[in-house]
């Protein structure tokens, strides 16, 4: 077939494959648009047939392939959804909306520009000579810092807080041209005209100064770049460009400069090495100046640019260095004056006298695949933003240019219009991929923030003006709604943050809006205000549906709702919604599909009298069976004697948190008091009980704090069949993929997900029962038990407790938050009960991982808290977690509502900030401007380790092993020395032993404050050289009856002076008189001394005690 024909054979083919795509996509509105149409009508209509907005994505995935973008379809459904019998145009789908906002108007907002010019950071650099210039800046990401190189000589090193950290200054004739970082040896190089610097930048002192000169050369120096191979070690290879056209390569070894120091000792600054004694290679490869030299290590070669219009960008290995083989050339009008590679896009941007930039890939050379035209000077410096795609290049007259490399499109121009053209000259140009800055030389250093990042740390961050009440997350629409106190509510688009629509004053002019639920399937959401009314509306359109309107006598501060939890759907009761109200009452709220009025259909009776004189229990009586609803309207079955009154006035009572769970099996209300009582309503059984009551819950004591039991949030914990099925399915795929690897693999340095995680650490639970246990896991994926409900509460104390329904506490855990004990305020778990999210009064978040918990026996370690982070200055009013985006959704008091990754805990954005929201695992980590606490990652030590660790201790007293050591035992019972004496032995080195009680502490772990280990102090070991006889040192203030007595007989023992009186002082430690220095009896009146002391009244006792001791001494 001709080449042209089969070219017109291809488009055809396609035509036709489009026109085929686009009846199949007419098919599906028209399906989409009647099921809506269905809804309205309240038809019935399956869930295996309802096409949702994930399932209409995945449909026209198919349709047009991958180009489609999830934004513009959710566009287009949420407009088929709220206009079922609108016209719909095909070209919606590919984001072609008509738009009515001005889009130069757009580009000129300052919000919107890529950098944010006015927010400029000016840092001029004290110490160099006058009219220097900054020639060059390297950032070494791995250390976080930044080094500058003025053309006069001066060596500065920033932290990355720009200050200064150390600084040198080259008193070389010649001037400065570039600088590099050598990675392996710890140094920083720079060129000069003639000679090579090489600096220690982390020296101390005076030898701060001290830097090495490798000359001479053979050409004039112009740049230079450092290659550092993975498998070479205290090794760097040095790249350097001269004026000749040859690109040299250096090798420097640790020992070209650890060992040569100079021998005199007068301290010379600069040290002069040979180039000669140094390992070089070099090769022409341009006819024009080197201009730039740089080493790209995901291509493996390095590259070089000219003035050449031939040999303009040369792109090699280094190799080609040592030989004459032909290497890649890639030609421009005039050459290059510098280029940069984009890693994710695969090109190379070029830039030279031209003024044109052009994109070429790596592996052709003979035509670029794109132009960037729009400078009208020359242009001098390229650097990418590998993050956001973008390419910013500068040009002579400093005029600064942002282009997006994936659409070549234009996004910023911005120049620095301050100093003249001449004095004021850019030499040098660097993007910092860390804090987000575009940092140019000239003779300062200007610093330019990206406005994202100027945004989320500068900007407090407000979604709405006041105090946000309520947020709730749609899972199947994929958005988040938001209620302020100022009664507005707000629907946002969680992919991009953008609002789709907001509604003023729902129930009225001033009237406050304090509770909020969505339904099941997405479709619905009510709306509850102080005054008692409720609504409910239409999530997508955001129409009002149903109306429960206010009483003629309610009084305000008596039904004030404080929730709403939508019932499960059913075809007769359509709308069915629980709802608390400050007044403890518990309503069933029912609404038909005829009227527009909801209507109350039962109240819960106050049960709490009878729980407080009676059992624990009390049994219900249902009034009216309707078997369209599975919570029956009940009534209590009690005794006559039981008054409804006799609870005290001084003790709050009134339900606080309530929860429902309705599943095939359990009918269930849970309820949280303010006097910590747990109270269960099983409709399934007709009966009421307390799980949990206080032992003091009913205490009047005005001492007591009334809210040192409260109960702020609780949460029902199960997991139906599918999910249990889902789960053990997952367990067992993980075990053989455990089985089939060699060993375990460590996760560190690497970021998985949140279940990714939680398995893994199922797997270190259970290494050596993984083989007999995925037997019975093959068994049971097939049929799956559920296991009962447990009870999670978020406590004032600021605890975290788990509860069986029988009131059995699983788990007491206090959060790790790095501050004291936090009341918790909100409760979130997923939909397989896999994380567990809580949120405080300080604005902190803890997750935890629950999935190997809530399997039985529920063992308490399995319980593990996996991050917490401080998310808000002030009050967290609810969490959420977005189980498919690991997202956590934080809203507060403070009025905004923020999202974090649920892995790391870092910042993402918030919802109404002017730039979309990046949900991508982004490598910067950024705080709020009002969060200053970096996220806790709590770790445990790996349980695969085949050997422990051994610990070397120091050695400690081992006072029992010197009892048995001595032969005066019966000495020892004496009281112990003060801190400040020294207790003097000579057996003491003897009696040293390792610390066998402690060891089990340092090898021992606690859940509650992952604390462990010990420390020990240091004792000083000495030797003893000769042995010297105690008579001779005997020196005053030595205590030496404890050690040493000498040989006595009875008779010269009973010739002793009696004991002396209780009041007498007679010092321990005195000297002896000469009279009496070669008698004993200064020692043995010590022994009786110490005797008394101890409590023998008796004469008697003494006696048998000294002749014990000197029995013992003879022998």
């Amino acid at each position: 077939m001709d080449p042209r024909e089969e070219k017109q054979f291809k488009q055809t083919l396609q035509i036709n494959n489009f026109k085929l795509a686009l009846s199949r996509f007419e098919n599906l509105v028209e399906l989409t648009a009647a099921q809506k149409r269905e809804e309205r009508a309240g038809l019935f209509i399956p869930k295996e047939e309802v096409i949702d907005c994930d399932k209409f994505y995945e449909l026209v995935q198919q349709f047009f392939g991958p180009e489609v973008k999830n934004q513009d379809v959710k566009c287009f459904y949420r407009k088929l959804c709220n206009k079922p019998n609108a016209s719909i145009d095909w070209c919606e789908i590919f984001g072609y909306f008509s738009t009515e906002e001005d889009p130069l108007a757009a580009q000129l907002d300052e919000e919107n520009l890529i950098f944010l010019v006015s927010r400029k950071q000016r840092i001029v650099i004290s110490g160099s000579r006058r009219r220097d210039v900054i020639k060059s800046i390297v950032k070494i990401p791995q250390l976080d810092l930044l080094i500058t190189a003025s053309q006069k000589g001066l060596i500065t090193v920033f932290n990355n807080q720009m200050k200064v950290q150390s600084r040198t200054n080259v008193t070389d004739t010649s001037w400065i041209t570039g600088c590099d970082y050598l990675a392996q040896l710890k140094r920083i190089v720079a060129t000069t005209e003639r000679t090579i610097i090489v600096w220690d930048y982390k020296a101390q002192g005076s030898s701060q100064d001290h830097y090495f000169v490798i000359k001479p050369m053979d050409h004039c120096l112009l740049c230079v770049c450092v290659v550092t191979l993975p498998d070479q070690l205290c090794r760097d290879e040095i790249l350097l460009g001269d004026d000749g056209g040859f690109v040299n390569r250096f090798t420097v070894n640790s020992d070209d400069f650890g060992l040569k120091q100079a021998k005199t000792k007068k301290k010379v600054q600069s040290q002069i090495l040979d180039s000669k004694n140094f390992k070089s290679t070099k090769r022409k490869l341009h006819n024009d100046w080197v201009m730039k030299i740089r080493y790209i290590p995901a291509l493996n070669c390095f590259g070089s640019c000219s003035l050449d219009s031939v040999h303009s960008l040369v792109l090699e290995s280094l190799k080609r260095l040592e030989d004459n083989l032909p290497v890649r050339e890639f030609a421009m009008p005039r050459g290059a004056n510098t280029f940069c590679y984009c890693l994710k896009a695969n090109v190379i941007v070029t830039g030279g006298d031209d003024k044109i930039l052009r994109l070429w890939h790596p592996n052709i050379s003979t035509k670029p695949v794109g132009k960037l035209v729009g400078h009208m000077f020359s242009i001098t410096e390229i650097v990418t933003n590998e993050k956001d795609q973008h390419v910013i290049s500068l040009s002579s007259a400093k005029v600064f240019r942002v282009w997006d490399i994936q659409t070549l499109s234009l996004l910023q121009v911005f120049h620095d219009s301050q100093g003249g053209p001449g004095d004021m000259q850019i030499y040098s140009m660097v993007y910092d991929s860390m804090h987000g800055m575009l940092i140019t030389g000239s003779s300062v250093m200007d610093m330019y923030p990206l406005t994202r990042m100027v945004q989320d740390t500068k900007q407090i961050p407000h979604t709405h003006e006041r105090e946000i009440n309520v947020m709730l997350y749609n899972k199947s629409f994929h958005q988040v709604l938001t209620i302020c106190s100022e009664s507005i509510i707000k629907v946002w688009e969680l992919d991009t943050g953008l609002q789709i629509y907001h509604i003023l004053d729902p129930h009225g002019f001033g009237v406050e809006l304090t509770c909020a639920d969505i339904d099941e399937n997405g479709v619905l959401f009510a709306t509850g205000a102080s005054n008692g009314t409720i609504k409910i509306w239409d999530f997508i359109s955001g129409q009002e549906i149903k109306v429960l309107l206010e009483g003629k006598d309610w009084k305000e501060e008596d039904h004030w709702l404080q929730r709403l939890i939508f019932l499960k759907g059913h075809e007769k009761q359509k709308y069915l919604i629980l709802a608390l109200e400050s007044n403890k009452t518990i309503k069933m709220i029912q609404g038909k599909e005829e009227d527009i009025s909801l209507t109350v259909l039962w109240e819960l009776p106050d049960v709490i009298p009878y729980l407080q004189l009676s059992s624990h229990t009390v049994h219900l009586k249902t009034k009216d069976m309707n078997d369209t609803i599975p919570f029956h309207a009940v009534e209590l079955i009690a005794q006559k004697s039981f008054s409804q009154n006799v609870r005290s006035p001084a003790i709050s009572t009134e339900v606080n948190c309530i929860d429902l769970l309705e599943a095939e099996g359990f009918n269930l209300i849970v309820a949280g008091t303010l006097n910590g009582m747990i109270i269960l309503w099983n409709f399934t059984t007709s009966s009421v009980k307390d799980v949990y009551r206080p032992e003091d819950c009913f205490n009047t004591d005005p001492d007591l704090d009334p809210k040192r039991y409260r109960i702020n949030d609780i949460l029902f914990l199960f997991r139906t069949p599918e999910c249990a099925r889902k789960l053990s399915q997952d367990s067992i795929c993980s075990s053989t993929q455990c089985d089939s690897s060699k060993g375990p693999q460590s996760s560190k340095g690497s970021k998985q997900s949140i279940h990714e995680s939680e398995v893994k650490g199922e797997q270190t639970d259970n290494v050596s029962e993984q083989q007999t246990a995925s037997k019975k896991h093959l068994a049971a994926t097939t049929i799956v038990e559920a296991q009962p409900p447990l009870l999670v509460t978020a406590n004032e104390d600021g605890h975290l407790r788990l509860w069986t329904m029988e009131g059995k506490l699983l788990k007491d855990m206090l959060p790790f938050t790095k501050h004291s004990a936090i009341s918790l305020t909100s409760l979130y778990t997923d939909s397989c009960n896999k994380i567990l999210l809580a949120g405080n009064m300080e604005g902190h978040v803890i997750l935890c991982s629950i999935g190997a918990f809530l399997d039985p026996p529920h063992d308490e370690k399995k319980f593990k808290q996996l991050l917490s982070w401080r998310a808000h200055s002030l009050e967290i009013v609810q969490v959420a977690y977005v189980e498919d985006k690991q997202v956590v959704v934080t809203a507060s008091v403070d009025g905004s509502v923020r999202l974090w990754h649920a892995v790391n805990g870092h910042y993402c954005g918030y919802f109404g900030q002017r730039r979309a929201l990046d949900l991508t695992m982004a490598m910067d980590f950024i705080l709020p401007c009002d969060v200053t606490e970096c996220p806790i990652e709590i770790k445990e030590e790996s349980r695969f380790t085949e050997k422990k660790q051994k610990y070397e201790y120091p050695l400690i007293f081992d006072r029992e092993r010197w009892k048995n050591m001595s032969s005066m035992s019966l000495l020892f019972r004496r009281a112990p020395p003060k801190a400040f004496e020294v207790e003097h032995d000579f057996k003491y080195f003897k009696s040293l032993s390792s610390p066998k009680i402690r060891r089990c502490a340092l090898e021992g772990f606690m859940t509650e404050n992952r604390e462990a280990g010990i420390v020990f102090g240091s004792l000083p070991i000495y030797r003893v050289t000769r042995k010297r006889s105690l008579k001779r040192t005997l020196v005053p203030q030595i205590n030496l009856a404890a050690s040493f007595f000498p040989i006595m007989n009875k008779l010269e023992l009973l010739r002793m002076p009696p004991r002396p009186p209780a009041n007498c002082q007679w010092p321990l430690t005195s000297k002896v008189s000469k009279s009496h220095s070669s008698g004993p009896f200064p020692l043995f009146t010590e022994l009786r001394m110490v005797l008394a002391d101890r409590g023998s009244d008796s004469d008697a006792l003494s006696r048998e005690a000294i002749e014990l001791a000197t029995q013992k001494a003879q022998n």
